[in-house]
């Protein structure tokens, strides 16, 4: 065996273990849909490439993934770079930190963790920069602020003032809302009410922005309860690229 043919091999081998997983998670969807009497059509896969290095992300997109998710910028811009040539949305689903803003507006497409006013501004001063198209932006819901332990983001209260704010704002464009299933709170362990409750702050967002029609929710342990609330986007990771080492 030569020392090319050594070489091909792992990436054969690691094709082969992402095929499989993008084959089982699809199929998931397809019934999680099927089982709601969705449309497979009405739910995008947006595969988290997180702590995965950029030749996982080619080869992804060799098989036909094109919604691809980071959630820091330090391992983000580069493999943004790295992957400049492939037909790629990029999703950004961490907290964003405002000194972050101008690196990850170079190549994000959607910003699905935007909680608070003074990263609107941030945002919209980086977009206006960059003079490049319009950001998209979700409201990132929250339903268990002050546990110590909750997720970032907005009580449901506060989420239509952010929502006008992000559509008032230039150089951004109000795409909808997202959460994570809580991890403290009424809604700890529930996923499906929690989901259920987003689905209902999605519908109060599009009575004043018809436009805002995307609802991220559900992620590898719970996609099919965010499919069955209604959600239009799935983050996975895990389940597509299963567990491995993450990036130094």
């Amino acid at each position: 065996m030569t020392n090319q043919q050594e070489a091909e091999f792992p990436v054969a081998d690691r094709l082969e273990q992402l095929r499989a997983g993008l084959d089982a998670v699809e199929r998931r969807i397809d019934a999680a849909c099927a089982a709601v009497g969705r449309p497979r059509s009405e739910v995008t896969l947006v595969v988290v490439t997180k702590t995965y290095p950029a030749s996982d992300t080619r080869l992804l997109s060799s098989l036909g993934v094109r919604e691809v998710a980071e959630n820091r910028d330090q391992d983000a811009a580069p493999k943004a770079a790295d992957c400049a040539d492939l037909p790629l949305i990029w999703h950004f689903v961490g907290q964003l930190q405002t000194n972050k803003v101008r690196s990850v507006v170079r190549y994000a497409h959607h910003i699905h963790s935007v909680d608070r006013p003074r990263l609107v501004t941030a945002l919209s001063e980086a977009v206006l920069k960059a003079e490049r198209p319009e950001l998209g932006c979700l409201v990132q819901v929250a339903f268990d602020l002050g546990g110590g332990q909750g997720r970032a983001g907005v009580a449901p209260e506060d989420v239509p003032v952010l929502a006008d704010l992000i559509a008032d704002t230039p150089g951004l464009r109000l795409d909808g809302v997202m959460t994570v299933a809580p991890l403290t709170g009424p809604l700890a362990g529930d996923p499906a009410a929690a989901f259920t409750r987003l689905a209902e702050i999605s519908t109060g967002v599009r009575a004043a922005h018809p436009a805002a029609t995307m609802v991220s929710a559900g992620m590898s342990g719970d996609l099919e309860q965010a499919i069955a609330a209604g959600a239009t986007h799935v983050r996975v990771g895990t389940a597509v690229l299963g567990a491995r080492s993450p990036l130094g």
